[in-house]
């Protein structure tokens, strides 16, 4: 259930467990945020009428404050009935008509989509991808190799349908959404543009925060809210913003514990003059924010708009039940900072991709995944997760449709050598 910003309904009838949790009245969650507990309230995102018997159907109760959803939970939880579930899913899978693990990774993929879905017949009817642009501060710091307006020219050649993300979302068969998280720019309104700019870009990193803590947690709720609400079972998420790669590295660097050096790439492609130039502009940002540690004031110092609201989607996408595709460098720096908020958002995430990026090989072992496809990719815009999706929908397909060597009267060479 999503909530716009002016449905928050604040509330004075707070139970109170020490000097810093604050449990939300809707539905008890504790929250161990400073700001919950300085101003002794909390806000809950669940509409304030629900019951309680209602509250198991809620998507997700998210608290503005601390952005943390406690109904983000592991997609198997150690219960009786999950372990039924997953002995059940096991056995599907053992009895199709191939050797055991013949189809290696799609059995990994088949298994984590019945899982989320909790059933043995999941289903992929529909894949939607959301584009998130916004423009960064750092773009005037010369980091990257093209001009900052480029941010806003490509996402009018994402809405006439002529960019790469387009030509693949028909291939396809994949919904496609451009949202406006903050671009510099104003857009003449079009039905598949969204509506939900944080503001005219970010400020310099360089120089201070990139954005406010009150804009990244706008960025974040308003991702998860786009989400949470979809029908689509299985989601990706892409985006544009020219210098959104340093911002990335930025990200990575902090959240994973690395050198800054270890994070940088060529992005939109600079030369090793550039390269040189972008190495000794993020060095100093890093260095100015080294201290941060709460990953939401990280995230609104290093991040963007449109990294903020692809960590919000992530959020919604776990908290509603749905497989995420991660994109590639830039796509993946949200989801850490999803992962940093709820780790059990990590069971709901399938990597598409490997770019070329060194920075995105780093975050990728710190979240311990390994990508469906390796094709030195680095365009962004979503089309290393709209390449996967056939793959996704592979693994949803013979888990459904092929034959068991029961049904097809084939023999089970191994079931019958343990006899």
């Amino acid at each position: 259930m999503s909530v716009v910003p002016n449905q928050l309904a604040q509330s004075s009838s707070l139970k109170q467990n020490g000097d810093s949790n604050s449990a939300c009245p809707t539905c008890g969650a504790l929250f161990t945020c400073g700001a919950v507990a300085k101003q002794n309230d909390c806000w809950c995102m669940s509409l304030p009428q629900l019951k309680t018997e209602q509250l198991s159907e809620v998507a997700g109760c998210f608290c503005p404050f601390c952005l943390r959803v406690k109904a983000v939970l592991p997609v198997a939880s150690h219960s009786a009935e999950a372990d039924i579930f997953a002995e059940q899913l096991v056995t599907k899978i053992a009895n199709k008509t191939m050797p055991r693990g013949a189809l290696g990774r799609l059995i990994e993929v088949a298994k984590q989509l019945a899982t989320i879905q909790q059933t043995l017949t999941p289903q992929v009817h529909k894949v939607a991808l959301w584009v998130f642009a916004a423009d960064h501060g750092l773009a005037k710091e010369g980091v990257s190799a093209y001009p900052q307006e480029v941010t806003w020219q490509m996402v009018e050649n994402f809405l006439s349908g002529g960019a790469a993300i387009n030509v693949f979302a028909r291939l396809n068969d994949i919904e496609l959404k451009v949202v406006n998280a903050g671009v510099a720019h104003v857009f003449e309104a079009r039905p598949q543009l969204l509506e939900h700019s944080i503001g005219l870009g970010t400020a310099s990193s360089l120089h201070g925060p990139a954005m406010s803590v009150e804009q990244a947690r706008q960025a974040i709720s308003a991702g998860y809210n786009l989400i949470v609400d979809h029908e689509a079972p299985v989601v990706a998420f892409g985006e544009m913003g020219i210098a959104n790669t340093s911002a990335a590295a930025l990200l990575t660097a902090h959240l994973c514990g690395a050198s800054i050096e270890q994070c940088i790439g060529r992005g939109t492609g600079v030369d090793d003059a550039g390269l040189a130039h972008k190495t000794k502009v993020l060095q100093a940002v890093a260095l100015r924010h080294k201290d941060l540690q709460d990953p939401v004031q990280v995230a609104a110092a290093l991040g963007g708009f449109e990294i903020l609201m692809m960590a919000g989607a992530f959020i919604g996408a776990a908290a509603s039940k749905k497989m995420a595709l991660v994109d590639g460098y830039i796509a993946t720096s949200a989801a850490l900072i999803a992962c940093a908020l709820n780790a059990n958002v990590r069971a709901y995430l399938v990597f598409a991709h490997q770019s070329t990026e060194p920075g995105h090989q780093v975050a990728m072992a710190h979240l311990k995944a390994r990508p469906l496809l390796d094709l030195d990719l680095r365009l962004g815009e979503g089309t290393g997760a709209a390449l996967a999706v056939p793959l996704v929908k592979a693994a949803c397909a013979f888990l459904n449709d092929m034959a068991s060597f029961e049904s097809a009267n084939v023999s089970d060479k191994q079931a019958s050598d343990k006899q």
